[in-house]
């Protein structure tokens, strides 16, 4: 019995489906649908840090509607970033377990045409 590779895994996947649970939380939800440990990990602390930078900036007084927008705008770009990443990386995943499963048939010929 032999286990599935990290690429095989990756490729079993959906993209569009990590694409949008990267876009519609925007906390990396679609890393954990690819099993993908490392870009999650780095996602949640990249919202974590951007979180924590509006907090103390903002000290003790009420946020403005522009810190509000900027704030938004932050998350929304992680977000934006996630999708594009995970969806390439499906698409590079798929792409070379496609190659090594045309090379595995292209050398399991055997008979008179080969």
């Amino acid at each position: 019995m032999s286990y599935p590779s990290k690429d095989e895994i990756l490729a079993s996947s959906k993209g569009w489906v990590a694409s949008f649970l990267n876009l519609l939380p925007g906390l990396g939800s679609g890393y954990l649908y690819q099993r993908r440990w490392k870009p999650y990990f780095f996602t949640i602390t990249a919202s974590t840090a951007w979180f924590a930078l509006g907090i103390f900036l903002q000290g003790d007084s009420e946020p403005s509607q522009n810190e509000q927008i900027i704030g938004i705008s932050g998350l929304f770009f992680i977000s934006i970033i996630t999708v594009i990443e995970a969806n390439l990386a499906f698409k590079n995943a798929s792409n070379k377990t496609k190659a090594e499963k045309e090379e595995i048939m292209s050398s399991n010929k055997k008979g008179w045409f080969k």
